[in-house]
């Protein structure tokens, strides 16, 4: 078997063509998530594509042993490497194989070393055990460590939410199931395959109405972000990764919840709801019926992702911090000084 080695990729065609290997790393990385999945990765390059290509991949042979997916922005001042799926990922990191995991980080580093058209390289939104918070720090360079994003985890235990969700909050789930059902039968139903385009309209719609009542524009005002997901959401089916959910108050869908799950972590990334409703609670609702989902589907964990919200909190929800690490090349520093 051939020694490894590492390349960088510099269009989004060779990028595409890396996905059945890139898979395979993914599910034998220790850290991955599926914000580093090739089925949200690659539409994001596909759709946004906001710099230079400039990723590192690593290989032993015809094993793809790390991944490092990174894009180049070119400022007035500075050039830097920034994650592929940065603004709309909750979590960036690198894929290392478990097997070989510091061979391929030194093979990531030493190809990044061997490219001269960058400043800084920075590793953002790094949860806690990150590959990437465990890289070594290449030649040349100085390093900064700072906490990033808070991101509230709701740890799962038993078979009931009786089991750790807080008293207060359970009584407000029942007083909304009530007052839903006073108004009219109340359907629950997870979107697969054709029906996921149906449920990302539903979802667009209520997530526009709760940010308009606010005099406020969401996330999914952007259609590029639309068509992201649009992009990235039967991908992430088809991996067993999405979970795409809607209510519907007597037949009339009035809240939706895009989440992801993985193993033992579940994902609830995004949601909307009519506020006309709000004296019903429908995004109550649904989120308790998601997390009785993933209690059923074997999480251990339910992760409310980047932003202190109070709703989490009142779930049990506690903070993680996400982190960012960052390689600034010395000389770049004194230049630009």
């Amino acid at each position: 078997m051939s020694g490894p080695e590492a390349k960088l990729i510099r269009n989004g065609r060779d990028l595409a063509a890396l996905e059945p290997e890139w898979w395979e790393l993914w599910r034998r990385a220790r850290t991955s998530t599926p914000f580093q999945s090739p089925a949200w990765l690659i539409p994001w390059w596909r759709h946004f594509h906001p710099g230079k290509l400039t990723t590192a991949a690593a290989w032993r042979g015809e094993r793809l042993i790390g991944l490092a997916p990174f894009y180049r922005e070119d400022g007035s001042n500075r050039r830097r490497l920034l994650p592929i799926g940065i603004s709309i990922s909750d979590h960036h990191d690198v894929l290392l194989d478990q097997e070989l995991e510091q061979e391929a980080a030194r093979r990531l580093v030493e190809a990044f070393e061997q490219e001269p058209s960058w400043d800084s390289l920075e590793l953002e939104e790094l949860p806690p055990g990150a590959a990437a918070l465990s890289l070594p720090r290449p030649a040349g360079c100085e390093e900064l460590l700072v906490d990033h994003s808070a991101c509230p985890v709701l740890a799962l235990s038993g078979a009931e939410l009786a089991r750790f969700v807080p008293k207060a909050k359970r009584a407000n789930l029942n007083t909304a199931r009530n007052r839903s059902a006073r108004r009219g039968p109340v359907t629950i139903a997870r979107a697969e395959g054709a029906a996921i385009p149906h449920a990302l309209d539903h979802l667009i719609r209520l997530h526009s109405l709760r940010w308009d009542g606010r005099g406020e524009q969401g996330v999914l005002s952007d259609p590029r972000v639309v068509a992201f997901h649009r992009d990235a959401a039967p991908r992430l089916d088809t991996a067993g990764l999405l979970r795409l959910y809607t209510l519907a108050l007597d037949g009339e869908v009035i809240a939706a919840l895009y989440g992801l799950h993985q193993g033992g972590r579940s994902y609830s990334y995004l949601t909307g709801f009519d506020p006309a409703y709000g004296f019903e609670s429908p995004g109550l609702i649904l989120l308790a019926h998601v997390i009785e989902e993933a209690l059923a589907e074997g999480a251990s964990e339910f992760h409310f992702l980047r932003g202190r919200e109070a709703y989490k909190y009142e779930w049990g929800a506690v903070d993680r911090m996400n982190r960012r690490r960052s390689f600034r090349r010395i000389a770049a520093e004194r230049s630009v000084a």
